[in-house]
């Protein structure tokens, strides 16, 4: 449960009400009005420039909104800045690190200014990501860069993590073990908002995605159920011959095409339809692709007509 500052608790660790940016005439974020609730790992997902870094700027008070308003751990982020940023974790998507010391020493810094860190706990968050904690910062690669950002922001288990492209820079192994850590962070009670672009990843792990386009909040659905609807290629061989007027005017059917014996189709949905249709003629094979849930999301981004309020109320439903 998250503390707000009067001793209450909530079950909501973050929550935005029309949280709007504009940077002159170019929209940043609009009307964003979402709830994550504590415990829980949220997918915050979209390409690059659709508004993901300005609203995590936004949460953190490095930006001011336009309008609409956030709160964090039921903190207000300008008024009780100091307060949350002691009990979050962040990973900026842009790292920049100060000097030219070793990471063992520019640790041992963070650990000092959260205080109360034990140093096997910054050890072993660096054994699990393979970090040689004895090498110069500035002479790392990105991707050990990376891992340095992401001990900071894990090393004090804070309630709540705040993680922009997380998995930038990072090799598959390192992808995976990263992946690890959230779960045991959800599996600590902590709250995790995770920014991305790659919706394979944050599937792995993500409770619920909040997918965002061009500063517009398109979509917030359970991973699960994201899946469901997830759009899959079929292909099915006949013993002879079929039309594909008899399969194209069914529900969730699209690409259709016949070669001969052979149809070709996406099913947006549930397969039923399909394979009624498909069982009035012989049916020698039956192929079909798991769901791609990477073409759902790209779906979601292009062609999607949900508008802002729609989704905002999905958000707060949980739907």
């Amino acid at each position: 449960m998250t503390q707000t500052m009067d001793g209450m608790t909530s079950d909501i660790a973050l929550h935005t009400e029309d949280l709007t940016k504009f940077y002159g005439q170019r929209r940043g974020i609009e009307g964003l009005g979402l709830e994550v609730r504590t415990g829980e790992v949220l997918g915050f997902l979209g390409p690059n420039g659709a508004g993901k870094t300005t609203t995590i700027r936004l949460l953190l008070d490095f930006l001011r909104p336009t309008r609409g308003h956030a709160t964090v751990l039921g903190l207000d982020p300008r008024r009780d800045k100091a307060t949350l940023h002691g009990r979050l974790g962040y990973l900026p998507g842009e790292l920049a690190f100060p000097g030219r010391g070793r990471a063992d020493e520019l640790l041992r810094f963070f650990a000092g200014v959260r205080g109360d860190v034990p140093w096997s706990r910054v050890t072993g968050l660096a054994d699990r990501l393979e970090l040689d904690l004895t090498r110069p910062v500035h002479t790392m690669s990105k991707g050990n860069k990376q891992k340095v950002g992401l001990v900071q922001a894990f090393m004090h288990e804070p309630a709540l993590l705040v993680l922009d492209e997380p998995t930038s820079g990072l090799d598959p192994l390192m992808q995976q073990e990263f992946l690890a850590m959230v779960r045991d962070a959800r599996a600590a009670g902590q709250t995790v908002f995770m920014s991305s672009h790659v919706l394979a990843e944050v599937q792995q792990v993500a409770d619920r995605v909040a997918i965002v386009r061009d500063g517009r909040l398109a979509a917030v659905e359970r991973v699960e159920s994201l899946g469901k609807r997830a759009i899959r290629t079929v292909e099915i061989h006949f013993a002879d011959p079929v039309d594909a007027a008899e399969f194209e005017a069914l529900p969730g059917i699209g690409d259709v095409v016949v070669a001969g014996p052979v149809l070709r189709c996406s099913v947006d949905g549930r397969l039923d339809p399909l394979v009624k249709a498909a069982a009035r003629h012989e049916v020698i094979d039956l192929l079909s692709a798991e769901p791609d849930l990477e073409e759902t999301f790209l779906s979601f981004y292009y062609h999607t007509e949900h508008t802002a309020e729609g989704a905002g109320d999905a958000a707060r439903t949980g739907a």
